[in-house]
């Protein structure tokens, strides 16, 4: 049974629990699409309660690819989440997104290949609009809560997402830039998007770790410096959310809430009772 969440939260590279929740389960949940990447713990922050799971598994053993989106996502709907706010790590393709900084990028550009890209199929098609990726009343928010930190924060740019795991070369790296890419990432797609059909709210908190490897003053990315970047926006990362746990308000008229409403193509009476059953917990409300 579902409770109320002011937001979930996804953590990235180098954060694998979320301090100051108090009153805390441990959530083990089964998915129509498998397990996620690991527990989700409910708690409350600030007053509030939100869940947060660890998108490569606890003791990072899931690489990019191998994450469990669908579950991850469907698990978070199941609990109740209707506001998700990832953390990742990025690349910056950019020389005034510097690392250190933080991004709340607006856009996403798709270069993966080889995921799972929607809930749907089975024989119940849906073409979900997805032309701003992200939720504009939850970046906002998250913009205003990294500030409080004292970060510098930057709005706006372009997430690419690379299949990964491996970084990459500097022919690819000078190609994004030439396309207008402002950082780079592994996990951002198809994560918004299965967030998009599952009518959640989605932002992201983008740590800058380095300059990818276009950088002809900067050393090539190694694991080593997102690493070492990463624990030093650990506790920027922990008082952002802390402060939007505070200040975040449900934003009840947002379109990413009605998602669907438009986007389900198939005739109901064609749907496979199974496929109409694995998808209940998305589509039952628009199939009565």
């Amino acid at each position: 049974m579902s409770e109320t969440l002011a937001f979930a939260v996804i953590g990235g590279s180098g954060l694998y629990s979320m301090a100051g929740l108090t009153d805390t389960t441990e959530q083990h949940v089964d998915t129509p699409f498998g397990k996620p990447s690991s527990p989700i713990i409910t708690g409350t922050l600030e007053g509030k309660r939100v869940a947060f799971l660890a998108r490569h598994g606890l003791g990072h053993t899931i690489t990019p690819t191998e994450v469990n989106y669908r579950a991850n996502i469907y698990a978070l709907k199941s609990l109740g989440a209707n506001q998700i706010v990832s953390i990742s790590a990025c690349g910056s393709l950019r020389e005034d997104y510097a690392p250190g900084h933080i991004v709340i990028p607006d856009q996403i550009f798709d270069n993966t290949k080889d995921r799972v890209r929607s809930f749907f199929g089975e024989g119940l098609v849906a073409h979900v609009g997805v032309a701003d990726p992200f939720c504009n009343h939850l970046s906002k928010a998250v913009f205003d809560s990294a500030r409080v930190s004292g970060a510098i924060v930057h709005q706006g740019g372009t997430l690419i997402t690379i299949e990964g795991p491996r970084f990459s070369t500097k022919a690819e790296s000078h190609a994004y830039r030439s396309w207008g890419m402002s950082i780079i990432g592994m996990t951002a797609s198809p994560e918004a998007f299965l967030a998009r059909e599952a009518e959640i709210c989605y932002a992201t908190m983008a740590h800058v770790t380095d300059y990818d490897v276009w950088h002809v003053s900067a050393e090539p990315v190694t694991v080593e410096m997102v690493i070492q970047t990463l624990n030093k926006n650990t506790e920027i990362a922990q008082e952002s959310l802390r402060d939007l746990a505070r200040s975040l308000t449900p934003e009840t008229n947002c379109s990413c809430h009605s998602a669907l409403a438009s986007a389900l193509i198939t005739n109901p009476t064609a749907i496979p009772p199974e496929t109409r059953q694995k998808l209940s917990l998305l589509v039952n409300k628009y199939l009565k």
